[in-house]
């Protein structure tokens, strides 16, 4: 099994060194999270907690990804990045293009773009996206990012986006790989369709199992059942490795350790703090597998 490491609201001055911490206990990537704005009233429809009010404040780091990928790609050699998840339908579909081929060749494919669809109404209102559309927008976009990606002159003509011939440069020798988040079974077709794995955000162990079929299910219907695709799943549960040794069995192939406000019980913490706990699961759990 693969281990990450959460690093979600982790201060953005820790993160080089959180990186070559967790590249050095033997983690095999860290994943951060994504907001492109955060806006100060929001209404209660998150998706993952009881009432819908999100645990992210205002204040909460969100960095730029394509910064921090960057930086922490060149200060390690094996570490792999992501973002659980990128909120893809509010960018411009160059932009990211752009911006992914790159990180694949300065971290010699070690970046993998992790979408979703996004859930905060109040962020695509400011960006002046339809709330409404934002699956089929995800959709369209994949299309135009794998289009673009294989850095001939291409164009694209459809609802959500249209232009001219034109080329991606520099591209990668392989595309950027996609994995694809959410809970709903639109997201896990999508995931099956369009992606190269899925990224499961506070799943129930009981869960995973019928989760991993379900993807399995999907992926046999769109007859991609043949390539390969990972499942990387955050366990809404105490870590273990005893718990890990059943997940592994049911079939798991990755999960991430808890962001660190989870795992230590406050919003802010030092470095020092986060190193101790990352080394204490590195000991009781990663090293075990």
């Amino acid at each position: 099994m693969k281990f990450w490491q959460a690093i979600t609201w982790a201060e953005t001055d820790q993160l080089l060194d959180i990186a070559r911490f967790a590249e050095d206990l033997g983690f095999h990537g860290l994943m951060s999270g994504d907001h492109a704005v955060y806006p100060e009233s929001i209404e209660a429809h998150y998706p993952y907690s009881e009432n819908g009010l999100p645990p992210m404040r205002p204040n909460d780091e969100y960095p730029d990804q394509t910064a921090i990928f960057a930086a922490m790609a060149a200060v390690t050699k094996t570490l792999r990045f992501t973002c659980g998840v990128y909120v893809l339908p509010l960018r411009n579909p160059h932009e990211v293009a752009r911006a992914s081929a790159t990180l694949t060749i300065l971290s010699d494919n070690r970046f993998i773009l992790g979408i979703g669809v996004g859930w905060m109404k109040e962020e695509f209102d400011i960006y002046g996206v339809d709330f409404r559309k934002r699956g089929k927008i995800t959709d369209e976009m994949i299309e135009v990012l794998h289009k673009l990606w294989t850095g001939e002159m291409v164009e694209h003509h459809s609802e959500n986006f249209s232009f001219p011939r034109v080329q991606l440069s520099p591209a990668a020798a392989s595309p950027p790989r996609i994995y694809v988040g959410g809970t709903s079974d639109i997201a896990l077709r999508r995931a099956a369709r369009a992606g190269n794995g899925y990224i499961g955000a506070g799943t129930a162990p009981a869960d995973v199992k019928p989760l991993l079929s379900r993807l399995d299910t999907l992926r046999g219907e769109y007859k991609r059942e043949q390539l390969p695709f990972e499942a990387m799943l955050g366990i809404a549960d105490t870590p273990s490795r005893e718990l890990y040794q059943r997940l592994a069995e049911d079939g798991l192939d990755s999960t991430v350790a808890p962001p660190f406000q989870y795992a230590l019980g406050k919003k802010r913490s030092t470095l020092d703090e986060k190193k101790r706990f990352m080394e204490d699961y590195a000991e009781n759990i990663l090293r075990h597998f």
